[in-house]
Parts: C-alpha cells; sequence; structure tokens
C-alpha cells in the first residue's frame, strides 16, 4: 500500500519561494510516476508538475514553468516541489500524487494515491 506524506507547505508573500517534499513508502517506485497537483478554493485540481521516478524525466504546467521545478531522491524515496516567484495566484492546497507507469499523466484520475495535501499561501 502506497502512503504518501506531504510537508512544508505555509505562508509567503509574493515573490518568495517554498519548497514542498512528499515523502513516499509502501513499495519500490522505480517504475512510478510521481505527480503535483494543485486545487485552489472555488476551483477544479489541476496538474502542476510531474517526474518519472526512474529517469527523472520531468514535465509541468505552462502556468509554472520556469518558477517550480520537481526533483526527487531516490535513497530517500521523497520527491520535492521547489517553487520560486510564487504569486498569489498559486494559493492553493498541493497534493503528492502517484500513478504506476512511465508516462506523466496531467490528469489525476490516472493517479491512485494521494498524500493528505498542504496549504500554500501566497500573500500579495
Amino acid at each position: 500500500q502506497v502512503q504518501l506524506v506531504e510537508s512544508g507547505g505555509g505562508l509567503v508573500q509574493a515573490g518568495g519561494s517554498l519548497r514542498l517534499s512528499c515523502a513516499a513508502s509502501g513499495r519500490t517506485f522505480s517504475s512510478y510516476v510521481m505527480g503535483w497537483f494543485r486545487r485552489a478554493p472555488g476551483k477544479e485540481r489541476e496538474f502542476v508538475a510531474g517526474i518519472t521516478w526512474s529517469s527523472g524525466r520531468t514535465r509541468y504546467a505552462d502556468s509554472v514553468k520556469g518558477r517550480f521545478t520537481i526533483s526527487r531522491d531516490n535513497a530517500e524515496n521523497t520527491v520535492y516541489l521547489q517553487m520560486n516567484s510564487l504569486k498569489p495566484e498559486d494559493t492553493a492546497v498541493y497534493y503528492c500524487a502517484a500513478a504506476s507507469g512511465t508516462f506523466i499523466y496531467t490528469l489525476g484520475d490516472h493517479y491512485n494515491s494521494w498524500g493528505q495535501g498542504t496549504q500554500v499561501t501566497v500573500s500579495s
């Protein structure tokens, strides 16, 4: 059973940075894809970034390209989301998710394991 635990959220001013962590456990993740999603109040859940555990290939939403970086530490079974140049519109609950395979889906329905979420609030 896959378990995902996010941490690192908080309150930051516009232009600031935060790093989110997702600690994964419960199985071997070499053939998994890890994704970060977010849900803002009153909005649909949206894909933010994804990474393949084996090769480290990445994919980003256009809204975060050049500002966010996803990475993974295989030894620690942890995925990170470094968020720079944060904007008020980045305010949301951020979720870590896992899917088997090597294709980085942007649709959350393809991911079958989810963390509990961590709140990110960016003040203007």
